[in-house]
């Protein structure tokens, strides 16, 4: 069992030491083999506590679950679709219109080369590794929110940074409820596919309909 001193290094070297140092100019084939050698760590700890295994969650979270997300998610459809249509009316759902083909693999590459290794890293190996660090569960939430928008910062961009913190915040609150990887996974790409349907997804470093 590791002390709390070297949880603490290891969570600032992996979720605060990295991710800032993207925002720095040096070899790309360094920082991608930084990337690879931290997530290669994480899946040794996650295959060594034995949760790299699928888990369906127990069918109590099932209904209460969809219920919030169907509520989260009409709130999302409201605010982001005025946001576009405000902003950048062009932009509104114009992927689904003039590239379908382009959408449907941005969906598919999304939910499962982006959504599941960062709800893995993010959720699952932070909550396991790092929650009894911290005794307040709202307190723990907030950090975990805040690093997951920290992991985004190469974006260089304050709309990005706000929309993961906001996610984080719903996506570690999920999973604290469920320790779910699963529905956490789902919830995450429901709302991060709409983002790239309503045509926020330029925004967000994917390709666009132009």
């Amino acid at each position: 069992m590791q002390s709390t001193f070297a949880r603490g290094l290891e969570l600032f070297f992996l979720f605060v030491l990295l991710p800032v140092s993207f925002l720095f100019s040096y070899p790309t084939p360094i920082k991608a083999g930084l990337t690879v050698t931290g997530f290669v760590y994480i899946l040794f700890h996650l295959k060594r506590s034995g949760l790299l295994k699928i888990r369906f969650p127990d069918r109590m979270y099932w209904k209460p679950f969809w219920k919030e997300t169907i509520i989260k998610l009409a709130i999302v459809i409201i605010i982001t679709s005025l946001y576009v249509f405000w902003i950048a009316p062009d932009k509104l759902f114009s992927i689904v219109i003039k590239k379908p083909i382009l959408w449907v693999v941005i969906l598919f590459v999304y939910t499962f080369l982006s959504v599941w290794p960062q709800e893995i890293i993010y959720r699952t190996f932070f909550y396991d590794r790092y929650e009894s660090l911290v005794k307040n569960k709202w307190l723990f939430i907030f950090i975990n929110a805040v690093l997951f928008s920290l992991a985004h910062i190469f974006l260089r961009s304050f709309l990005v940074q706000l929309l993961t913190f906001l996610g984080g915040l719903l996506f570690a609150f999920t999973y604290q409820r469920t320790k779910s990887t699963t529905l956490v996974s789902i919830e995450h790409a429901i709302y991060g596919n709409w983002l790239f349907t309503v045509g926020m997804g330029e925004m967000l470093a994917f390709p666009g309909a132009d």
